[in-house]
């Protein structure tokens, strides 16, 4: 198993955070580590790479959708069962509550108060 980097860290300590009930995206988590939204690729691989402890099904597209790959079922369920809306076409309903926003980082490195 690859060893993680302190990038990979922040952003599962990051997910970690996102309460049950509640999805945010790989964007909103990107701009919260780089105070901008540039880095929602790398924000995905750190969660295709994270430990069991993360709740990576909570972290979805910004259009609601879940992850192409295989586990796309899985996601959704586990979203399903912890009572995220989800749309008829199985996305995540941003109507119904606006995607999670982690604490932004904020010009040196402090932390930004999180909006819920």
């Amino acid at each position: 198993m690859r060893r993680a980097g302190g990038f990979d860290e922040a952003v599962w300590e990051l997910v970690r955070r996102v309460p049950p009930g509640r999805a945010t995206t790989y964007g909103q988590v990107a701009e919260a580590y780089y105070g901008v939204r540039k880095g929602a690729r790398g924000v995905g691989q750190a969660i295709a790479r994270c430990p069991d402890d993360v709740p990576w099904w909570r972290v979805v597209q910004a259009d609601g959708a879940m992850k192409a790959a295989p586990g796309g079922d899985e996601q959704r369920a586990r979203l399903r069962e912890e009572g995220v809306a989800l749309t008829l076409d199985g996305r995540v309903d941003w109507t119904m509550t606006g995607p999670w926003s982690p604490a932004q980082r904020g010009p040196r490195g402090g932390a930004v108060r999180p909006t819920d």
